[in-house]
């Protein structure tokens, strides 16, 4: 592989920089991303592997980044266990019958992964072969915890209430949904890695909206069981965001890498994590909004305070859509010119 710095900071090995991607690369900030958004709606792009694709190689191309991830979304695994989800303007994902009951949850199918999600193993295969070996391609999956939020409280939400209290309520009923999306998730993500994925990476992105005791009870013992299910064939990065509270745990389950959000010093990050793992993360997003020179002096920070080794530079979570294309190029340019 032409850019292998991916795979070695995975591999705890000495670089010369470390690498740098950005969670949503692939996203609304790109003008030529908005033509395809105004094209075609959301679930069209990730059906239609040629689109994906497309998307995919976007960043690499324009932005400069070490690493693809491939164009999809989280959701699209419940979609596959036939609960409806939509994307609607102002709300973003929508389910009009979330699971909340025993009924619902019976209706909750383990389905045949290539039947149901083969447009994904087929976008990676296509981006593979178009990549060409250029640099390595991410998979991606919610964790499960984070896939619960969103089929029982049936659109994004600040506190997800509804799910929270459908977990402490009915544990049993979560548990076995919880089940269900992990069992699924597995199955998908080893097609994924079949299809040509270099890294997976699993997002929390609301596991911490849940108490250091409840993440034990409700999501580390499913995201334990797919890095399991992985283990040997790639490596697997955790970004749960708010969860510094479970580095300490997280760095002990075989993950390759941890995600960090901006709300984490590196130092303390390093510290929770027993300071033998890769960290991967942790600019604040709405950081790219400040003058470049800024960002550039900020980023050498960072690397600084992370260190060059057993490091990914990455945002704190997805970059937002109204951020500048030059103000994302010149994150990734000051890694691409940072020396120790």
């Amino acid at each position: 592989m032409k850019n292998d710095l991916l795979l070695k900071a995975l591999k705890g090995e000495t670089v010369d920089r470390p690498p740098v991607w950005m969670m949503r690369q692939a996203g609304r900030y790109l003008p030529d991303f908005i033509k395809l958004k105004d094209k075609y709606d959301f679930f069209t792009r990730c059906q239609t592997p040629e689109l994906a694709t497309e998307i995919t190689l976007m960043p690499i191309d324009q932005i400069g980044v070490d690493a693809a991830i491939i164009f999809s979304d989280i959701l699209v695994v419940l979609q596959a266990m036939d609960i409806k989800v939509e994307m609607r303007d102002g709300i973003g994902p929508y389910l009009p019958q979330p699971i909340r009951d025993q009924g619902a949850l019976e209706k909750v199918i383990l389905p045949d992964v290539q039947e149901r999600l083969g447009y994904v193993f087929e976008a990676v295969k296509m981006t593979k072969h178009e990549l060409n070996n250029q640099a390595p391609l991410i998979g991606f999956a919610g964790a499960p915890w984070t896939m619960l939020c969103y089929a029982v409280q049936g659109q994004g939400s600040k506190n997800f209430d509804k799910a929270k209290s459908f977990c402490f309520q009915e544990p049993d009923m979560a548990k076995e949904l919880l089940q269900k999306i992990t069992t699924t998730t597995i199955a998908y993500l080893r097609e994924k890695v079949k299809a040509g994925a270099d890294v997976i990476q699993l997002f929390d992105s609301w596991g911490g909206i849940l108490s250091p005791a409840d993440y034990q009870e409700f999501s580390l013992p499913y995201i334990q069981q797919i890095i399991d299910a992985l283990s040997g064939s790639v490596p697997v990065i955790v970004f749960g965001k708010g969860c510094w509270f479970a580095l300490q745990e997280m760095s002990k389950s075989g993950a390759a890498a941890l995600g960090i959000d901006w709300n984490c010093t590196a130092r303390n990050a390093r510290y929770l994590s027993g300071g033998q793992i890769t960290l991967q993360g942790n600019f604040d997003p709405s950081r790219l909004l400040s003058p470049i020179p800024q960002i550039k002096t900020q980023v050498k920070q960072m690397i600084n305070a992370f260190g060059k080794d057993r490091y990914i530079v990455n945002l704190g979570h997805g970059i937002l859509p109204n951020i500048p294309v030059d103000h994302a190029k010149a994150f990734v340019d000051a890694v691409k010119e940072f020396q120790s």
